[in-house]
């Protein structure tokens, strides 16, 4: 362990049992709980309760309208490992070089070549499971890590609990690992804990109950934007899933002193980013998709429900961002987060009391995927994004575009400027890696692409 983790720690610890002394020694004033819930690929538009009519989610559904709604949530990046590290750290995937998935891969004939990026989740950064865990939590990460492999597993990043096993096939798999979070919450009932749940679902392969798929066989409509039945059967099966947590918590009397955080780690897979069949969702009215900076990308649903604390039904328009995360459970578990965070303490918005007086939020992106090298950030209503190829500047109103139609740049530049000097600003403090003139490239072989060969990831 590195001084400046170890300093923290002992930090937090000396605060925490502070706290612990003068709570009451009833189960009801422990801490909090923390049940997060975290979707694979779940886009924006896919629960009920964010507008999907083909997909059906009741009891997520159910969740939202016993919590809070967020409308401007944001993953921190279009893909998963970026996003995950984010959460774990409280910071954004720029400051700590891990900005693509697991291991990403090549484009060799590109225009640019992307930067090395860290390959696991460094060991000198304070994680979520370190945080809560000298607080007094029992810490469990159970399903898909993807945040290295030995040597930056779970429990090298503090949880005293993992799973990450089980069937390869999502409609298999989901069962397991939900098995597995109830047990962990049974054998924690009487001490507080952090249990955080990571789907593999809705992540291609499709795979699905052949029963579930057959009932929305019957009601998908080939011309709707959301018709894959596959698809809508997987997010029923995360629905049943979240509903047996909810009815666990119940059962055990835990429900009314636990947080419950439901969110998708990055927007929805229209498709392969290689092209072609089979159309996996719609993200509509948002643009675009997994893999890309417009809203379809890294908007993503986000519910939380905290008896006593966050109004029933209650919705929150304000942008917030996964690196909240951290200090957000560190604030309702009473120790202070680490110092180093990006992200912000989202209990004000939870409790209604006020907005965070946050200036923006950044996005650094400088890969290839479905889209070219970029970044973006989102200042209010407003948003930048910067494509590194070329320079070239796109500004939108969200609150009159939320489609991201129409470009205002050309016509307001010297907002899309002031925006890009700012955000510029901001990934020298970071220190974001950015891409580098490729000299072998291609035009006619641009499209071609490749994992990384071992020794790079093997």
């Amino acid at each position: 362990m590195n001084m400046h983790r170890r300093a923290f720690i002992e930090r937090a610890g000396l605060a925490a049992l502070g706290g612990l002394l003068g709570r009451s020694a009833f189960a009801q004033d422990r801490p909090p709980n923390i049940l997060f819930v975290l979707a694979d690929d779940l886009g924006w538009s896919d629960l009920s309760c964010y507008g999907s009519t083909f997909h059906r989610s009741p009891h997520i559904d159910a969740l939202a309208g016993e919590g809070m709604r967020f409308t401007d949530a944001y993953a921190a990046a279009p893909v998963c490992s970026a996003t995950r590290a984010s959460i774990l750290t409280g910071m954004y995937p720029a400051s700590v070089n891990l900005t693509d998935f697991i291991p990403g891969h090549q484009r060799p004939w590109e225009d640019l070549i992307v930067p090395q990026q860290n390959l696991s989740l460094p060991l000198e950064t304070t994680s979520m499971a370190e945080c809560l865990g000298q607080a007094g939590y029992a810490t469990a990460h159970i399903g898909k890590w993807h945040l290295g492999r030995e040597g930056s597993q779970p429990e090298d990043h503090g949880f005293s609990y993992q799973f990450q096993g089980g069937p390869s096939e999502n409609d298999k798999r989901v069962g397991v690992l939900t098995d597995k979070a109830l047990g962990f919450m049974e054998r924690q009932r009487s001490n507080p804990f952090y249990l955080q749940l990571s789907h593999h679902t809705v992540h291609i392969p499709l795979e699905a109950d052949p029963d579930i798929v057959a009932k929305y066989e019957d009601l998908a409509d080939p011309n709707a934007p959301q018709s894959n039945p596959e698809y809508a059967a997987m997010i029923e099966m995360l629905d049943d899933s979240t509903a047996r947590l909810l009815s666990r918590l119940d059962d055990l009397g835990l429900a009314d002193n636990t947080l419950v955080l439901f969110m998708s780690d990055n927007g929805g897979l229209i498709h392969w980013y290689t092209g072609g069949d089979p159309r996996v969702t719609s993200n509509e009215p948002l643009r675009a998709e997994k893999g890309t900076l417009y809203e379809g990308g890294i908007r993503v649903p986000m519910i939380v429900r905290w008896p006593g604390h966050v109004e029933p039904g209650s919705e929150c328009h304000e942008p917030v961002t996964t690196a909240d995360l951290l200090p957000t459970f560190a604030d309702a578990a009473g120790t202070p987060p680490p110092p180093e965070v990006d992200g912000m303490d989202l209990t004000p918005l939870l409790e209604g009391r006020s907005d965070l007086g946050r200036e923006a939020i950044y996005f650094h992106y400088p890969h290839y995927h479905h889209a070219d090298p970029g970044g973006a950030m989102r200042e209010g209503e407003w948003k930048l994004i910067e494509w590194f190829e070329d320079g070239s500047l796109e500004l939108y109103n969200l609150e009159r575009d939320i489609g991201e139609t129409t470009n205002l740049a050309p016509i307001m530049p010297g907002r899309a400027r002031r925006m890009q000097r700012k955000l510029a600003a901001w990934r020298d403090r970071v220190g974001a890696k950015m891409p580098t003139p490729n000299p072998n490239a291609d035009p006619s072989r641009s499209h071609e692409w490749s994992a990384y060969p071992a020794p790079y990831w093997e």
